[in-house]
């Protein structure tokens, strides 16, 4: 069932468990996908996909209380997963819990007033949906690195102190000055917008951007790396 410790009352902490939950959805239909999928069997009885605000997720049975503590998300959600395409069942899901996602944020903010209200969805959608980042849509612009025809995934970019680099470097080195023009980047990982003061490294592979953070890699050891690859593009051609 969805988890709740102390109750969020302000705009603030609404969308810090807002964002804590999402996170955690993003991570089971991303970098978690297999343990998922295979959590999610059809010959099980309901399940549903919950994503906690300590960032962990879960797929387990719904609540037992009649009303649920919180709004509970899509109910068996395993019952579909063989009748479809994996890419489509997953985007299912992903729609479904951006629904849940809404609804447990407006049952904490149920109490706000008007203009709270409006604030606090503006927020929530300023951040890609689940959807978005599960399928790999974004609301505006593509990748800063397929802005022209002359940087590709295999080209070398030149940072400011004149030496050559791979795609293996901070973001804002290569695109400083054009801070603006790719605020709408989003890390693979976690669907965040991108920030100039934050370590950001670009997959050689896929041509996704992610936090450092992210897929744990720092700055010195980004400086090793001759060709960086995402722990979604290892896993494929580990498989392979």
């Amino acid at each position: 069932m969805a988890s709740i410790s102390a109750s969020p009352r302000s705009v603030e902490e609404i969308f810090k468990d807002y964002t804590a939950r999402r996170s955690a959805l993003i991570r089971a239909l991303t970098y978690d996908v297999d343990e998922f999928y295979s959590l999610c069997d059809p010959e099980k009885e309901n399940l549903c996909l919950y994503g906690h605000p300590n960032e962990s997720w879960e797929v387990t049975l719904p609540a037992e209380e009649v009303p649920p503590e919180l709004p509970e998300p899509a109910l068996g959600i395993n019952f579909a997963r063989d009748g479809m395409k994996r890419t489509d069942w997953l985007s299912l899901v992903a729609v479904h819990s951006d629904c849940w996602l809404l609804s447990v944020a407006f049952y904490f903010g149920a109490r706000l007033n008007r203009n709270e209200r409006k604030r606090l969805f503006s927020m929530i959608n300023d951040l890609p949906t689940v959807f978005e980042v599960v399928t790999g849509r974004k609301p505006t612009k593509d990748k800063p690195n397929m802005d022209s025809g002359s940087k590709s995934k295999n080209s070398t970019k030149r940072s400011i102190d004149g030496q050559m680099r791979s795609n293996a470097k901070l973001l804002d080195e290569s695109f400083g000055e054009d801070e603006d023009e790719h605020s709408e980047t989003l890390c693979g990982s976690c669907g965040g917008n991108y920030n100039a003061d934050e370590f950001w490294i670009g997959c050689d592979i896929c041509e996704r951007w992610f936090h450092g953070k992210c897929v744990k890699i720092t700055p010195a050891r980004a400086e090793s790396i001759k060709q960086y690859k995402c722990p979604s593009c290892s896993t494929k051609r580990g498989k392979q």
